[in-house]
């Protein structure tokens, strides 16, 4: 049996070990598109920052690593997969045949459409190769725009500010970090980044990248804002978002939407073919949709899943961790379950702004179904317990819609009584309860 896995990031490394313990027999062959060894791209920032090495990147530091495993390497990109031929063609023209396939690819970066984006000295942060470049050209008192500020851009933001540069920020949407904090908590975090001497620009563009009148600005670029500031720049990085990278599947018979679509086994619509990480969607029964779940602890398990499946081993993956919890200059966030809220919940906020401590709560009914917090750590495990096992709230539901401070007293009394209750019908499951006593007429 030949497994080949489209994909050499932690997902594929994972799937690869799994395959190789479950099929010792079996040939695996790792496929991945940059000729380094595999390493982890969330640790880009830590590497542009000067916090670790490239050595501290790679997944497996032995380079012997993976002949000893077995596993055989291949560098190159995918251009077409056949479920016909079950073969992948590469982009030099080169074929690998498989008989079962895992296609692990990640995702690429979204570059914005601004003229200038091409230029010399304008970077995505999304390859070892691009963090080498904004390190070298990211020195102290450097003039460096950087275009968004969600997850990953506020961690090259931080890693930016560590190397002491002149650092302006730009995102187009109304916060910072949209995609997972409120506009309460996204606030918070904006003023905390300006009092750490970081300019940041909310519900705004950059709408060009000019270089026409260098010589008497003395700066490589200007970025030109939809507020009408225009910014002089000796270095600009993009971290506009990202999209699942399987353009390569079209005209496959290989079903994909948003990315992959597999079944709660990672399979796909094809027969021995499968998808894990952020290059899968996947349905949710938490959510009650079909997500992308672009984190690395999800890509892991996903991946886990569906190397037992390709080795004959039976595993689903029936769910998503919800729960992001990030630093941002030293300020902790967290973003919990359905933390935007949901069509007809109910919804209370705490902000405490001298502190930089803030709390938004998200009901259906009477339960808490997500959470964001900023600066209120201790409160991380309480909301992680509530959302996550659906604890029936009762007539806490209204205390907390008027202080949810009191939270911590919600969690030890509701909780208790959740547990009960589940015992009660651990031990007398409905349809078998004993039938009441027959009184004698």
């Amino acid at each position: 049996m030949r497994h080949v896995i489209l994909g050499n990031g932690p997902a594929g490394v994972i799937a690869a070990e799994t395959l190789r313990k479950n099929a010792p027999a079996d040939d695996i062959i790792l496929v991945g598109d940059e000729v380094e060894m595999p390493y982890s791209r969330t640790a880009l920032p830590s590497l542009i920052a000067g916090q670790i090495s490239e050595a501290s990147m790679r997944l497996r530091r032995d380079k012997d690593y993976f002949s000893r495993l077995r596993v055989q390497q291949v560098f190159g990109r995918a251009a077409h997969v056949s479920a016909r031929t079950r073969t992948v063609k590469m982009e030099d023209g080169s074929a690998i045949e498989f008989d079962k396939l895992l296609i692990c690819t990640g995702s690429k970066p979204r570059v914005p459409t601004i003229p200038g984006i091409d230029f010399p000295g304008v970077h995505a942060c999304w390859t070892l190769q691009d963090a080498r470049q904004i390190a070298a050209l990211a020195q102290p008192g450097t003039r460096v725009v950087l275009v968004g500020a969600g997850f990953i851009g506020c961690l090259v933001m931080e890693a930016l500010a560590k190397r002491g540069v002149d650092l302006t920020v730009v995102e187009k949407r109304d916060r910072m970090m949209a995609g997972a904090l409120c506009r309460g908590a996204g606030d918070m975090v904006m003023r905390w980044c300006e009092r750490k001497g970081i300019k940041v620009h909310t519900s705004t563009r950059v709408v060009a990248i000019g270089t026409s009148t260098l010589q008497t600005l003395g700066a490589p670029h200007i970025a030109r804002l939809s507020n009408g500031a225009q910014l002089q720049a000796d270095l600009i990085v993009y971290c506009a978002g990202s999209t699942p990278n399987i353009d390569f599947l079209r005209g496959s018979s290989i079903k994909f939407l948003q990315g992959v679509v597999v079944d709660d086994t990672m399979q796909t619509n094809v027969p021995g073919i499968y998808a894990a990480g952020d290059c899968a969607e996947t349905f949710d029964e938490a959510a009650g949709r079909s997500i992308i779940a672009g984190v690395q602890p999800n890509a892991g398990d996903q991946a886990y899943c569906a190397a037992l499946n390709m080795a004959d081993k039976h595993a689903v993956q029936r769910s998503v961790r919800q729960i992001d919890v990030f630093d941002t200059m030293g300020l902790i966030s967290a973003s919990f379950g359905h933390w935007q809220g949901i069509r007809g919940g109910e919804w209370v906020e705490f902000a405490d702004p001298a502190n930089f401590k803030y709390m938004r709560l998200e009901f259906s009914r009477d339960i808490l179904v997500g959470s964001n917090t900023v600066g209120l750590t201790e409160y991380s495990g309480v909301l992680r317990g509530l959302i996550q096992h659906q604890v029936r709230l009762g007539d806490w539901k209204e205390r907390l819609l008027k202080d949810p401070m009191v939270l911590k007293d919600a969690y030890t009394e509701c909780v208790q009584q959740h547990y009960v209750h589940q015992a009660s019908i651990f031990h007398n499951p409905p349809g078998l309860q004993p039938e009441p006593a027959r009184q004698a007429v």
